[in-house]
């Protein structure tokens, strides 16, 4: 039997040191060498990239998540690259049990291994937006009791064969966040490939803790995630969600501001300008100064 292909991790953090080391540590006890792509941050997450021995590739700004998972994947030089969110722990012997299926499944394009939430949930997406030709009418959940292909994998935590990734684009450059594991499934599974659950690999998630809060940040992740929803819906021809996203959302924050709840104001009002924002052609990039591609260095 020829040997395992090694893999390398990468991380892409913004102002993360406070999450990573935990992370960094799991890699290591999996013999799991890192990539930590920084994206512009502004605390001490290159020194704890550097404490950690893992190798460091610092944008001049935010270039968003699929961005410099992107960068991390060229950077990589194996066969197989592992996609960790730096709040995102590998149990010991995750990593091998994911590059042993890798070898197990040589149809797989992406495989996942079983992501626990904060709660004790177990993570696993009965369906997928961009996955329509596999039909779960009522969204029952039945969580798998061993390995099974699945209409998405998240990239939270996520195997992948380099070539492939590469030779299909990696992440669309054009999200600056949310949906881009969505679009990037859908190009894997019409490429021919499976994509894969692995129950024996387990990773343990904290959902939102990969970087310090940030005033305005819900607003922000909001419009993105309103804004990347139409986007990836028009690009694979599914019907614009943007105009009931930005009118139910107007109602919503309009309801708030009565009732002064600031949080609801920031979540909602993000929402429906982001959809907005996508209905007057405006780009997630141009809203992020990330016209021209980012520049990097090591």
């Amino acid at each position: 039997m020829a040997p395992a292909p090694s893999a390398t991790a990468v991380v892409v953090a913004w102002n993360s040191a406070e999450a990573l080391p935990a992370c960094l540590e799991a890699l290591a006890a999996n013999g799991i060498a890192a990539i930590v792509v920084d994206n512009a941050s502004d605390d001490d997450t290159a020194g704890v990239a550097e404490a950690h021995g893992a190798r460091f590739l610092r944008n001049r700004r935010n270039e968003g998540y699929g961005r410099a998972n992107n960068i991390g994947v060229r950077a990589a030089e194996t066969e197989l690259v592992l996609i960790v969110n730096p709040d995102c722990l590998l149990d010991r012997g995750a990593a091998a049990a994911l590059i042993e299926a890798a070898g197990r499944y040589p149809d797989a394009g992406l495989l996942a291994p079983r992501i626990v939430e904060p709660d004790g949930r177990v993570f696993f997406q009965r369906r997928s937006l961009l996955s329509p030709y596999l039909t779960n009418p009522t969204g029952a959940l039945h969580l798998p009791e061993g390995d099974c292909c699945a209409p998405f994998l998240s990239g939270a935590c996520l195997l992948l064969r380099r070539q492939l990734f590469l030779g299909l684009g990696g992440f669309d450059e054009q999200i600056f966040l949310f949906y881009e594991d969505d679009d990037l499934c859908r190009r894997v599974a019409d490429s021919g490939h499976a994509l894969v659950h692995v129950d024996g690999a387990v990773a343990r998630h904290g959902r939102g803790r990969s970087a310090a809060p940030q005033p305005g940040r819900v607003f922000r992740t909001r419009w993105h995630q309103a804004w990347s929803r139409a986007y990836v819906s028009r690009k694979w021809a599914l019907p614009g969600p943007a105009p009931a996203m930005a009118a139910a959302n107007a109602v919503k924050a309009a309801l708030s501001c009565l009732t002064l709840q600031p949080a609801l104001i920031e979540r909602y009002g993000g929402t429906m300008a982001g959809a907005l924002a996508f209905m007057r052609g405006e780009t997630a990039l141009a809203r992020e100064g990330l016209e021209q591609p980012g520049e990097e260095m090591t």
